[in-house]
This record gives structure tokens, C-alpha cells and sequence, in this order.
């Protein structure tokens, strides 16, 4: 039994698809994913057939445009929506099942193509505040005005909903035109659906049933690592204390330059009289001297790595969240965007971390951070919350559709 899985996001947005389609395989499925063409090695590495989806997300994180012209939100819209249409029908011949996540033009093309194939599509997201609820407040989008005096939050879900609708409905129903099917009358319904995944650990990203939606809670889909880590950090993790973990994944740090972001995490770490370890990763975080108390790393076993560091500073992307929170770590989330805000919350109530003010640290801002950070009760309340955390999310997702699928 085939099932395809479409997304298009960042790293975030497609290693919890891999976590899934592992376990789908497990469970004697078939799978193909859409994705950027970024992740082509990633998705080779496990085996999973690969067609590539849009732009490389790299360069569009980085705000690279097509030629000298930097690319509109419209633009992006439907180049997104009409190459998601059309990976997902090239590659969903046969398939029994279509599941897509990452950005809502692409959600949108995806579920536009599980139409024309006549299967049963699911929309899955890593986020509680993504979806509609009276419980919180949705974020607000470029271009959004909302009025002050304006508190009710189904109201502010009404007016997220228009919002996006006013961004990418002409987009989307123009494509769905173009390919023989009816306009939609709501982007964020249609693409969402009524009944989602939420991919999200219930004890770090609960979920209070609405009566709005059908949601269901699996857990968030990890994928185990059993990489060994590299022998040079090995060396450097033996070489003296437990070090403070910083990267940003694949954030890009808008506002400041890679070379100041690196000297002040740096400092910042060392002012808290802890050794430190850069991953580098789209920040394109460096070394700033050549003392022997700071070592930079690439592409690694965060699950492992985690376990073996003082607290992990990073970009609060729901993944590194729920690994950080698996390990027991202590956190320091710099949000950045989209879901990030909601997730550094969420660490501070939990009292297993800090949230960032801001989205560039500075040496003074990230040392304070630190401190409540590196304190006893977090690190405490770090590893007492690390022992709720669920680890079979993508299995039991993957049961729930090859169910939906065979029905």
C-alpha cells in the first residue's frame, strides 16, 4: 500500500516526515515523498524515493530572488502551489493515500492533486497554534493589521482566516482552475481540513478539543539517529565539562551578520564560565578565536549529542524542542519565526528553559537567558519533564493512515 507525503518547508518541516515514513515502511507500506530538492541526500540515506518539490528552500530562506528580481509573496505562492500539483500527481500514481504539511500554497497544490487522483488527502502539522482554537491566538502575517481592541480569539482565528484567504485564495483557486476543479471558499479550511494530524508531543504542545475541528494528537514523528558522533567531538566532549550546545538550524539570523552572531553566543556562553559548541548550520556560525573552549560541528546526531551538553541554545523549531526536551536539556529558544514564538512560551511554562526577547542575541541578552538556564530547578525540571515525552508519535500515525487507507 502506497502512501505519498508532500512537503515543502525547512529541515524542520520534512525530518519529522522522514520519522513517519520509516515507521509506515516498518508496518509493510510503500513510500514516496515530495519534497525540496535540499533534502534529496537525506531522503536517499533512508531509502525513500525523492521528487523534488519547488526551489531549493535554502535560497529562498536567504531571500534570493529568480535573476535580479526578488521573488513577491504572490509569486511564491504560485510557483509553490503549481509545483506541489505537480510532484504530487507524478509521483502519487498508485498511491492510496496523500499527506502534506510545511507552507499552505504547497499544502493547497498537494491536496488539489489528491483530488485529481481520487485518494483520500490528510493534512498533518508540528504545531498546535497552527490550528484554529479558542485557546490561543493565531499568529499574525505580513501584511496583517489587527485591532487593538480586538481580544476574543475566535474572533482573531475569523480574521486569520480572511487574511490568508486575501493573500493566496485568487493563487490557489486560479490553479485549481487551471486543472478542472471548483473554487474553494476558504484556503486555511480546505488546506487544513476538519479532521488533522497534530504531530506534537502532548506534554510539550497539548491540545484542547474544539469543537471546530477533529484533531488528532500522535505525538511529534522522530525518526531514531543511531549515527556515532564524529571522533573529533567525542575528543572535544572529553576534553573538560559538559559544553553549552548553540545552532539555529536552518534559520538564517536576519538582522545581523553571521561573524556577530557567532562572537555573541560565544561570549555569552563563556560568560557563564561554560565551555562552547557551534553547530553551524544555516546561520553559518564560526569560530571567532582559536582557544581550545569552543568547537564547531556540522550536520550531527542531535539525539545522542544532547544528552552530553549543559543546555542547548537554538532557533525553537518544534524538532530540536521535542529532541532537546527528549534528552533532558535545558533550553534557550531565540525564536525566529512561524511556530518558534509559540515553542519558546511553551519551554518557559514548562520551567525546562528560557525564551529569548528577540530574535538576535546579543552577548548580555543570551548570557542572561543563560543563567535561568544553567540554574538547578531548570536543569531539574528539564529531566523530570524528559521522562513525559513520547517517543511512538510516527507509529502510531502510521497506523491511523494504512487504516485510512485500506478503508
Amino acid at each position: 500500500m502506497r502512501v505519498l507525503l508532500s512537503t515543502y518547508g525547512s529541515r524542520g518541516d520534512v525530518e519529522p516526515m522522514t520519522g513517519l515514513a520509516v515507521q509506515l515502511r516498518a508496518l509493510g507500506g510503500d513510500v514516496r515523498m515530495c519534497a525540496p530538492p535540499d533534502f534529496a541526500e537525506l531522503l536517499d540515506g533512508i531509502d525513500v524515493p525523492h521528487t523534488p518539490l519547488g526551489r531549493p528552500i535554502r535560497a529562498l530562506a536567504k531571500g534570493a530572488g529568480q535573476g535580479k528580481a526578488r521573488l513577491t509573496l504572490p509569486d511564491i505562492a504560485a510557483d509553490l502551489t503549481a509545483a506541489a500539483y505537480e510532484a504530487v500527481v507524478t509521483a502519487g500514481e498508485d498511491c492510496a493515500v496523500v499527506v502534506a504539511t510545511g507552507s499552505l500554497p504547497a499544502v493547497s497544490g498537494a491536496r488539489a492533486a489528491a483530488e485529481q487522483l481520487g485518494v483520500p488527502f490528510v493534512f498533518a502539522t508540528f504545531s498546535p497554534c497552527y490550528l484554529p482554537s479558542a485557546q490561543h491566538r493565531p499568529g499574525v502575517w505580513p501584511g496583517q493589521t489587527v485591532p487593538e481592541d480586538v481580544t476574543d480569539n475566535r474572533v482573531l482565528w475569523d480574521l486569520h482566516a480572511r487574511h490568508l484567504h486575501g493573500l493566496f485564495g485568487e493563487t490557489i483557486n486560479a490553479h485549481r482552475a487551471s486543472v478542472g476543479l471548483p473554487p474553494v471558499a476558504d484556503v486555511r479550511a480546505h488546506g487544513f481540513t476538519g479532521r488533522p494530524l497534530l504531530a506534537a508531543d502532548p506534554v510539550l504542545g497539548p491540545w484542547e478539543k474544539t469543537p471546530d475541528l477533529d484533531v488528532t494528537q500522535t505525538g511529534a514523528w522522530i525518526r531514531p539517529d543511531t549515527r556515532p558522533l564524529p571522533a573529533e567531538l567525542e575528543a572535544f566532549l572529553a576534553a573538560g565539562e559538559e559544553p553549552v550546545y548553540v545552532g539555529f538550524g536552518s534559520m538564517p539570523m536576519r538582522g545581523a551578520s553571521p561573524e556577530d552572531v557567532s562572537r555573541a553566543v560565544v561570549e555569552a556562553v563563556r560568560a557563564q564560565g561554560r565551555r562552547v559548541l557551534l553547530g553551524s548550520g544555516w546561520a553559518e556560525l564560526a569560530l571567532i578565536d582559536d582557544l581550545d573552549d569552543c568547537f564547531v560541528v556540522g550536520e550531527v546526531n542531535q539525539q545522542a549529542l544532547f544528552h552530553r551538553v549543559a543546555a542547548v541554545v537554538h532557533h525553537g523549531g518544534a524538532g530540536t524542542t521535542t529532541t532537546a526536551a527528549r534528552a533532558g536539556a535545558p533550553q534557550v529558544l531565540v525564536p525566529q519565526v512561524a511556530d518558534q514564538p509559540y515553542w519558546a512560551g511553551r519551554a518557559a511554562e514548562l520551567g525546562i528553559g528560557a525564551a529569548h526577547d528577540g530574535p538576535v542575541p546579543t552577548a548580555e541578552s543570551l548570557s542572561a537567558s543563560l543563567r535561568t538556564a544553567l540554574a538547578a530547578g531548570t536543569r531539574d525540571r528539564a529531566a523530570a519533564v524528559a521522562g513525559e515525552v513520547r517517543a511512538d508519535g510516527a507509529a502510531t500515525a502510521a497506523k491511523l493512515l494504512l487504516d485510512t487507507a485500506a478503508r
